[in-house]
C-alpha cells in the first residue's frame, strides 16, 4: 500500500495536519465551511456544545453538536487556492492514517456545506435572499491540475465558452454539479442556479477601480447565458473548487449563499449580517432534521 512521503503529507509534531492544525477525531462528518473566520463563531453560537476550538492562520475550526448532531464549522479564507488546502487536509484527516501515512481501509465521506455571501447576476434576485448553487462554474483553473475525467459538465462548459467568446488567454472554464443528496435535503425553497467562481474580487468579477478591464462587456454576456433554461445566478470565489475536489475525493458538497449585492440593479444589503444569521439557522435546522 502506498505510503505518502513527509514532503507531500506534512504532519505537525503534535500529530495534527499541517495548515488546519487539526488532529483525527476533531472534525465531524458534517462540516460547515465559511470564508470569514469571524463567521465561525456566528455558526457555533447556535451549537449546544463545543468540544474543540483550533486555529492556525485563517483556518479556525469549532466542533460540537447542534440539536444532538455532531457538526464542525471551518473557516477557509478567500479563494479556491485555500479550498485546495482545506479539502485535501480535511480528507486526509478522515481517510489517511497520519501516523503510518497510509490510506485507511474504509473511505469516510464528509458532508461539506459552504455558507457564504455573494453578488447576484440576475436583476430579479433580491438582496438578502438565499441561493443554492446547483452547479459551480470555475474561472479559476484549479481543477485542471488534477485528473478529473467524468465529474465535469463538459457540454455546459463548452456552451458557456461559445456564448461568451471566452478568451484563450484565460483558464478554460469547468463546471461541476452539486451533491444531489444535499440539494434535496437542504435547498428546498431556495433559488437554484449556476454559481460562477472567480479567481479575484475586482477584475475577474468585472469591477474596475483604477485598472481598465480586458473584457468590460463580459458580465453582461454572462448574465444572458442559459443552459437548459438555467442562468448564471451569482458570483463568488470558492464553489467550483469545493464541488470539483469534493467529487474527486468522494465527499458531498453544496454551497448556499446570502445575496448581499445585486450587480445588475447595483443594490447592496442594508443589514446583511441579519440575513446571514437567518441562513445559518435555516441550514443548521435542516442539517439536524
Amino acid at each position: 500500500m502506498k505510503q505518502f512521503k513527509e514532503s507531500e503529507l506534512i504532519v505537525n509534531p503534535d500529530g495534527s495536519i499541517y495548515h488546519l492544525k487539526l488532529r483525527p477525531g476533531q472534525v465531524a462528518d458534517t462540516i460547515i465551511l465559511v470564508g470569514d473566520q469571524g463567521r465561525v463563531g456566528a455558526v457555533s453560537n447556535h451549537f449546544d456544545t463545543i468540544e474543540h476550538k483550533v486555529q492556525n492562520r485563517e483556518f479556525l475550526t469549532h466542533t460540537g453538536t447542534y440539536k444532538g448532531k455532531p457538526v464542525s464549522v471551518v473557516s477557509t479564507g478567500i479563494g479556491t487556492d485555500n479550498i485546495d488546502i482545506v479539502l485535501n487536509e480535511l480528507d486526509a484527516l478522515v481517510n489517511i492514517d497520519l501516523s503510518s501515512r497510509r490510506l485507511n481501509p474504509e473511505h469516510r465521506s464528509l458532508n461539506l456545506i459552504r455558507l457564504g455571501t455573494t453578488g447576484a447576476l440576475q436583476g430579479d434576485i433580491p438582496v438578502d435572499s438565499f441561493l443554492a448553487s446547483a452547479y459551480g462554474l470555475g474561472f479559476d483553473g484549479l481543477l485542471h491540475f488534477y485528473r478529473h475525467e467524468g465529474i465535469t459538465e463538459d457540454a455546459m462548459a463548452d456552451a458557456f465558452v461559445k456564448h461568451t467568446s471566452w478568451s484563450d488567454r484565460l483558464p478554460y472554464p469547468y463546471i461541476v454539479r452539486a451533491s444531489e443528496g444535499l440539494m434535496e435535503k437542504l435547498a428546498g425553497g431556495l433559488r437554484p442556479g449556476i454559481t460562477a467562481t472567480a479567481n479575484g474580487f475586482y477584475g475577474p468579477q468585472g469591477r474596475s477601480l483604477r485598472i481598465p478591464l480586458a473584457a468590460p462587456e463580459l458580465n453582461e454576456t454572462i448574465e444572458t447565458f442559459r443552459f437548459q433554461g438555467m442562468p448564471v445566478t451569482n458570483f463568488e470565489m470558492e464553489t467550483s473548487a469545493l464541488y470539483g475536489l469534493g467529487r474527486l475525493l468522494g465527499h458531498q458538497a453544496l454551497t448556499i449563499c446570502t445575496v448581499i449585492a445585486n450587480r445588475v440593479s447595483k443594490t447592496y444589503s442594508q443589514d446583511y449580517k441579519t440575513a446571514v444569521d437567518q441562513m445559518i439557522r435555516l441550514v443548521l435546522d435542516r442539517v439536524a432534521s
